[in-house]
């Protein structure tokens, strides 16, 4: 009994760092509205830049000075990322701020190790809490004590900020109504960036104040910000009571899921964050949100096919693509497939994102069942390619068709948590069912049969069904079926009042796009020759929310173009500099803010501009629209 009463205290100090974090991403979301991805980033800073103080400074004063002032030090690097940064993309859709954000958090990542290096770091022990306590013949650290004191500590501070002072009745209000709290002339631009600032702070405080428990390392930032989302999820969004009762039962399943129920601890913390989104999709302590934010598709030039001039063109894009193997040699090849394989990829999520107006944040999910599929069918039942890749993205669309059912019932960011839920059961399924996916050994010597396993041969394979998928992805989208799913975009009660079942439109959208993903899987396990639980990760949905606002959500063939970019300089970038990630990052930064359309967008913007009578239709619908 002592034992488990020991392991009860340990989950509540690791609540208290955890709630620090959630609570600076809550208020900023709460009141920015930013998706911010790179909130682990600054927590990541903050546990290397205390590191370094508290190594240089001596005594408890130093210790617990240089704990305070590395989370002031990162507090105003967030004020100047939010200054130089955020505050160009505020009304822009959640996707394009996760995107700055992810891009951020990419150079941070490489900026760590060029600073500190790529080892671990292990600080010192924190004065004064040295030692242990006893408890009914358990110890248990004392720093361990002074945590589970600072968490409900921290919180009161923070109650007693937003309920007694002028600032935090300002923050409340804007997080209620941004534009009320505008009207009566408060500068929202300094309210934003107090509020990120106080933000990043408790992020960089929760940071600074692990040092004596974990080593610091330059992964530690993706770590944490899976447990933040869904604690935030699970609290409610801007709720810091909400973020303090999630952190403490997130840490308490962590910490008691291991030994009650081992064989689906990694699953237990998604199974509950699914279930609070399905049946109060707002969260335990949120509220629905008043205004619907803007769904990326809405500001969409009308939509046509191509011309006949247009469609020869990509067909001889599509002809000098494949000529490839004549000239290029076998690693120009694989990477040739690969690319293609993440242009199915791309264009499946563009589908959903463009035309549905649904964005997914665990879209790989069906990528990797599809991969699993194949490896399934291959190494178990023995079947030929043909058959595998004709069976195995059915694994990709039974799960689509299941996560979708419950996914389409919410919208927003909720759909979005929900999606990247899913996604982490399947991937937790996989990591931890060794007997079935060999787990982290991964399945292996999924090859080709011998009419595909060149490199040309391959090649060939995977551009035939890329540009297979990418034709049928095109004819749904001016399909009667792709208007219907428009409409629903566009206005989910219009489009009811006529008779379209919204619902049923973004269901079936969302088992095409798993499938089409789940085809994309099934070449890429073949690709690979082996199948392993990070084709279900978070960082591969990641890479294809990149592809596809790279491209331009707000385009038809936007993912495309993103997919074919982001690759090419990711591989080409790893190939050619240590410092990938932050070249990487500080592109995808510059795409955003400079070219907020993407790619085509932009090529689009500029051919209008050059042929201003192709724009005269665009700008009247821009006009009945908004005098409806």
């Amino acid at each position: 009994m002592s034992f488990y009463f020991v392991q009860f205290l340990t989950g509540l100090a690791s609540a208290a760092s955890l709630f620090l974090v959630a609570s600076g991403l809550s208020i900023i979301f709460g009141v920015t509205r930013i998706v911010n991805f790179a909130h682990g980033a600054f927590y990541m800073l903050g546990a290397y830049v205390a590191f370094t103080l508290t190594e240089r400074l001596s005594g408890a004063l130093g210790f617990w000075g240089g704990i305070v002032a590395a989370a002031l030090i990162v507090a105003v690097l967030g004020v100047l990322v939010e200054m130089v940064l955020l505050r160009r993309i505020y009304k822009s859709p959640e996707l394009f701020q996760l995107l700055a954000t992810f891009g951020l958090a990419l150079m941070v990542e490489d900026l760590v190790v060029l600073i500190w290096g790529p080892d671990d770091l292990v600080g010192r022990r924190a004065p004064g809490f040295r030692g242990a306590v006893d408890f009914f013949g358990q110890n248990i650290p004392s720093y361990d004590l002074f945590l589970i004191v600072l968490g409900p500590a921290v919180l009161g501070a923070l109650w007693l900020l937003f309920r007694r002072t002028r600032w935090g009745v300002l923050v409340r209000a804007a997080t209620q109504d941004r534009d009320m709290v505008a009207a009566l002339g408060v500068n929202q631009k300094w309210l934003f960036t107090s509020v990120f600032a106080v933000g990043v702070f408790l992020a960089a405080l929760g940071g600074a104040l692990q040092i004596p428990r974990d080593a610091v390392h330059h992964a530690m930032d993706l770590r944490i910000i899976v447990d933040v989302f869904v604690v935030v999820v699970i609290g409610g969004l801007g709720s810091i009571t909400g973020a303090f009762v999630a952190a403490v039962l997130v840490s308490e399943l962590n910490a008691f899921g291991i030994l009650i129920f081992p064989k689906i601890s990694i699953i237990l913390v998604f199974l509950v964050m699914a279930a609070v989104l399905i049946v109060r999709p707002w969260g335990l302590f949120g509220k629905p949100e008043a205004v619907a934010r803007k769904t990326p598709g809405l500001t969409v030039r009308p939509w046509r096919p191509l011309t006949l001039n247009e469609r020869f063109a990509m067909l001889a894009v599509v002809i000098v693509a494949s000529t490839l193997p004549l000239f290029g040699g076998n690693y120009a090849l694989t990477v040739g497939a690969e690319i293609a394989i993440f242009v199915i990829f791309a264009a499946s999520l563009h589908f959903l994102m463009s035309v549905g107006g649904l964005a997914s944040f665990g879209h790989a999910a069906y990528f990797g069942l599809g991969a699993y599929g194949v490896a399934f069918f291959a190494k178990a039942a023995g079947l030929p390619m043909i058959a595998c890749l004709l069976l195995g993205p059915l694994l990709g669309l039974v799960g689509a068709a299941i996560f979708g059912f419950f996914a389409v019932q919410l919208s927003g960011v909720y759909f979005a948590m929900l999606t990247l839920a899913f996604a982490q059961i399947v991937w937790s399924i996989a990591f931890q069912w060794v007997g079935v996916t060999g787990g982290d050994n991964g399945i292996l010597g999924v090859w080709p049969d011998a009419w595909a396993a060149g490199p040309a041969h391959f090649y060939w394979l995977s551009l035939g069904i890329a540009t297979i998928a990418v034709l049928l992805l095109r004819v749904i989208v001016f399909s009667p079926f792709g208007y219907a799913l428009r409409a629903t975009r566009d206005s989910a009660l219009r489009s009811e009042a006529i008779g379209i079942d919204g619902k049923w439109i973004q269901w079936t959208a969302f088992v095409i796009a798993g499938t089409v993903a789940g085809v994309a899987g099934a070449l890429f396990a073949y690709l690979k020759g082996s199948v392993f639980p990070d084709s279900l990760g978070i960082s591969l949905s990641v890479d294809a929310l990149v592809m596809v606002l790279l491209g331009g959500v707000e385009t038809v063939s936007g993912a495309v173009v993103g997919a074919i970019v982001f690759k090419a300089l990711n591989i080409w970038l790893v190939s050619q500099t240590d410092w990938s990630k932050l070249v990487l990052g500080a592109v995808i930064v510059l795409i955003v803010v400079a070219f907020p359309k993407g790619i085509v967008g932009m090529l689009e913007t500029i051919r209008t501009r050059r042929h201003p009578d192709t724009s005269k239709p665009a700008m009247l619908a821009s006009r009945i629209e908004s005098a409806e």
